[in-house]
């Protein structure tokens, strides 16, 4: 078992995000359960919840997924060398202990979070460091990509040392640089540019379309828009977020009118590629109309909430996450490149949970930290069936007796 489970980068890793898939939102379940009196009393943890809630999210949940991801594909870009167990493996035992580590410090000591924090950045280190010998090991070719990539890693490990910065001097500088770092310096261009590169990719081989067009200027628009969102939001500008975020929202939606949206909705494993791919554009179009309307009433008015933050981290990364994990588990399986009806439900499920979300900070709701819990709920009755069905995957042979 030991042996399937680490035979391949994709296994181990996503075998951790698989788990913390559950265990993030079980945390966040019972923190809102008990904070609004639903179940229990408000529970005391070692850390604030909104911040062990961002941490969880960005820092320890999808990077499981992305360097599982990565890992498997960095070679197959560029026609490298396998990356050897030796390294994936480290890193994985690293950042799973750091995500194990984290729920224990946030009941007993705040001095175990700071090691579990470490645990995870010595990790994160380790993947990098994989990656980075692909990237420099191979011939010069077409590397945009992957460049971009591990810049946008080394700002997401920039953003997790922040973090740690935080949790030791408890000065908010560290924490808002974390959060900024994290959402628009690591994720969204890391979103972006593995759907720039892959989306156009399975586009042409579902649909037998061989030209389906991958403009680089839009995709360069979206980077550089992140990046400036993220310098804003960090300087307090957020009235003037709307000037970028309209660039991101336009580029992002005519990019899934290009790769044909309407077309991949006749194939399911692609239609959720393009359905995640197309929220990036929604979210960005929701925090645009945010921002401004907060720029035309002088700062006096804000609406939404963390309405388009939502839209955008479950919307979006959360259906592309399962979305990319479902394609690379069947086909580095061996298992056919279909899903039955419990997966496809799983599927719609997600965009209910984000639409759920979405309209709890969007709508004027009396009760809407119920909606917020429904949300959560929704979230574990989504993944349990994608974690009951794939997780045995992992520690399985091939199922076409290839290695790996």
């Amino acid at each position: 078992m030991l042996k399937n489970l680490t035979a391949a980068p994709h296994r181990v890793m996503f075998f951790g995000g698989a788990l913390q898939a559950i265990a993030v939102m079980l945390w966040w379940t019972l923190e809102l359960v008990s904070r609004y009196g639903i179940i229990g009393q408000p529970i005391s943890w070692t850390v604030a919840p909104s911040a062990a809630h961002v941490y969880l999210m960005i820092y320890s949940l999808l990077p499981l997924f992305m360097f599982g991801f990565l890992m498997t594909t960095f070679p197959r870009w560029m026609a490298g060398k396998e990356i050897p167990p030796k390294l994936y493996v480290a890193a994985f035992g690293l950042m799973f202990l750091g995500a194990m580590g984290f729920y224990v410090g946030l009941i007993f000591s705040a001095a175990i979070i700071v090691t579990a924090v470490a645990s995870t950045l010595a990790g994160w280190g380790a993947a990098f460091y994989a990656l980075m010998r692909v990237l420099l090991g191979t011939r010069p070719s077409d590397k945009r990509h992957p460049i971009v990539l591990v810049i946008a890693l080394a700002m997401g490990w920039c953003g997790l040392a922040s973090y740690l910065s935080w949790l030791l001097t408890n000065r908010f500088f560290f924490l808002n640089f974390s959060i900024q770092s994290g959402l628009w310096f690591f994720l969204l261009p890391v979103f972006a540019s593995v759907a720039h590169r892959m989306i156009p990719f399975f586009t042409s081989n579902a649909l037998s379309q061989p030209d389906v067009p991958r403009p680089f200027w839009l995709w360069w628009t979206m980077l550089i828009g992140s990046v400036v969102h993220g310098v804003l939001s960090f300087v307090g500008a957020t009235n003037w977020l709307w000037l970028c975020d309209v660039s991101i929202a336009g580029s992002a939606l005519y990019l899934s009118y290009l790769w044909g949206f309407r077309r991949s909705l006749s194939n399911p494993l692609l239609a959720v590629l393009h359905v995640g791919f197309a929220w990036m554009g929604i979210a960005m179009l929701l925090h645009a109309v945010q921002s401004f309307v907060l720029f035309y009433s002088h700062g006096t008015t804000s609406i939404w909430g963390f309405a388009p933050l939502h839209a955008l981290t479950i919307g979006c990364y959360a259906t592309l996450m399962i979305g990319m994990g479902t394609r690379v588990t069947l086909g580095h399986s061996g298992l056919p490149f279909n899903i039955d009806i419990p997966i496809k439900l799983m599927f719609v499920g997600m965009q209910l949970v984000a639409l759920t979300r979405v309209l709890a900070d969007a709508l004027p709701l009396q009760s809407g930290y119920i909606w917020y819990v429904v949300s959560a709920l929704g979230w574990l009755g989504c993944f349990a069936p994608w974690v009951w069905r794939y997780l045995p995957v992992f520690w399985y042979p091939r199922a076409d007796g290839q290695a790996g």
